[in-house]
């Protein structure tokens, strides 16, 4: 079981190097919003058209907050996919 784990760990430590390293783009607005993140959720890039910003403010706001949302929550699922392929088979007795 001990090596079982340790195995899991490391999968995990590769894991998350590569989660490092995977872009992820969102567009919105009708792409006058890109955002860039990573795997890990971290934000790489914002680019916005300079014709959005002359938009109402509140309209801005709601349309940026809504991409900035949705790149987390696209980063959250493809790092919770990519740890379910590393703990798949992986088994504590009396856990679960």
């Amino acid at each position: 079981m001990l090596k079982q784990a340790q195995k899991m760990q490391q999968q995990i430590e590769m894991i998350q190097r590569g989660l490092a390293d995977k872009e992820i783009m969102v567009s919105s607005g009708g792409g006058a919003i890109e955002i860039k993140v990573n795997g890990q959720g971290e934000f790489l890039g914002l680019t916005l058209d300079p014709e959005f910003l002359k938009e109402e403010k509140e309209f801005v706001e709601e349309t940026l907050l809504a991409a900035i949302k949705e790149a987390a929550a696209k980063a959250k699922a493809a790092g919770d996919a990519e740890m379910q392929k590393a703990t798949a088979g992986f088994t504590m007795p009396g856990l679960f």
